[in-house]
């Protein structure tokens, strides 16, 4: 599958077959991809926690406040995104640019991983709704959490949904300098 193909099945699955645990070869390349994601200065300002079998099932209760997120429960594994600090480099350049390097390559981040869960058959959900204390507290985290993505399998029959996206015109504005 092409990139363009990945982007076009990409979607946020929330029916997870909850029968089918998440192979170890395909967790092992999603996070090695993770891994070579840019960021800046190449600093990676964030750490990963995987969350799998019993300890997923303490997780998705941090991200069902006010009924949000009811399909967490069939989740069979997160990864917890979750703040470090800059490298000096980084942090100068954000204090001098006034830009949130680190919230930047969190989402680029999370935008390799679930491309990689993609192409290894598996469904993904970004999650903003998430009990930050908690899960720091089960994760022993020291920084605060940024986004906890949902991993699996999609249940069997789980249909690819038409994507609702802004048209070009709207998103792409073009300057011809001369």
């Amino acid at each position: 599958m092409d990139f363009f193909e990945l982007a076009q099945t990409r979607q946020s699955c929330r029916k997870y077959d909850p029968t089918r645990p998440v192979e170890r070869e395909k967790l092992d390349r999603i996070l090695q991809v993770g891994r070579l994601a840019p960021s800046a200065c190449n600093g990676q300002p964030y750490h990963i926690t995987l969350c799998q079998g019993k300890f997923a099932k303490k997780i998705a209760p941090c991200v069902q406040g006010l009924g949000m997120n009811k399909f967490a429960d069939d989740v069979p594994v997160f990864l917890v995104l979750s703040e470090k600090p800059y490298v000096k480099s980084a942090a100068l350049g954000a204090k001098f640019k006034g830009n949130d390097y680190r919230s930047l390559d969190i989402g680029i981040l999370s935008a390799y991983l679930t491309a990689q869960a993609t192409e290894e058959g598996l469904g993904s959900c970004i999650l903003g709704w998430f009990d930050n204390e908690k899960i720091c507290k089960l994760c022993n985290l020291d920084g605060a959490v940024r986004l906890v993505i949902a991993l699996g399998y999609a249940r069997e029959g789980d249909p690819l949904r038409p994507k609702k996206r802004k048209d070009l015109t709207e998103l792409v504005h073009e300057e011809k300098g001369e």
